[in-house]
């Protein structure tokens, strides 16, 4: 090509690729790209899905404990059989789309792992289908995802409430500390908070009171 120019041979591929919209080309190829592009770029993908799947589960157990919820249109059925529920569909739906995001990089993997030499054509028909599905899937998550995050609904008093329960549990290391400061045998200090925490965390969960765990170190002659 070109008589051996190699000068002009860079020229084209610079002028190629500009045309085609690209900054740079591959320095070395075969017939076409490596097959480990697409391993790379479907990696990212399955990593977003990952980090989604993440989110949305949050969302799902954070609605169990009725601390959120997602946004609720004015018709919308939350069960066909219990009218009062608000289940998390649409975390739900992303779930279910990210677990299959997530194993469409098994695709590219395989299909760069069995190339033989620059390239061999069992690759195009399976490339067809998970690229398209990968990039199809992420924008649908997104898309999801973002309707979720604009229409979130909290409920700071049910949160608080579940922060007074837990809060003062927070204060085991701490007063243990202090009462090992102050002279006690840090084993029975240990066991005599861990019997009074043991209480208080019956009566939250056994009798739904609140956390006196506080009072009751306090009234604890020890």
């Amino acid at each position: 090509l070109f008589e051996g120019d190699h000068s002009k041979v860079e020229e084209l591929d610079r002028l190629v690729t500009a045309k085609a919209g690209f900054k740079r080309s591959y320095m070395v190829t075969g017939q076409t790209y490596s097959r480990k592009v697409d391993v790379e770029v479907l990696s990212v993908l399955a990593s977003l899905g990952g980090s989604v799947h993440k989110i949305c589960t949050d969302i799902r157990l954070l609605a169990n404990l009725k601390e959120i919820e997602e946004p609720f249109e004015k018709d919308q059925i939350g069960s066909s059989v219990m009218p009062y529920k608000r289940n998390p569909m649409r975390s739900e739906r992303c779930c279910s789309l990210a677990r299959h995001l997530m194993t469409l990089v098994l695709d590219p993997l395989q299909t760069a792992s069995v190339q033989w030499f620059e390239r061999t054509l069992d690759d195009s028909a399976n490339r067809r289908v998970c690229l398209a599905e990968a990039f199809l899937s992420a924008d649908i998550i997104l898309s999801t995802l973002q309707n979720i995050s604009e229409g979130l609904v909290i409920y700071p008093k049910v949160i608080d409430r579940r922060i007074r329960q837990e809060l003062p549990f927070m204060t085991t290391e701490n007063i243990i500390m202090a009462m090992v400061k102050a002279g006690g045998n840090r084993q029975d200090c240990y066991e005599k908070i861990r019997v009074l925490s043991q209480q208080a965390a019956a009566v939250v969960k056994q009798e739904r009171g609140d956390n006196d765990f506080i009072a009751r170190v306090r009234a604890d002659p020890y």
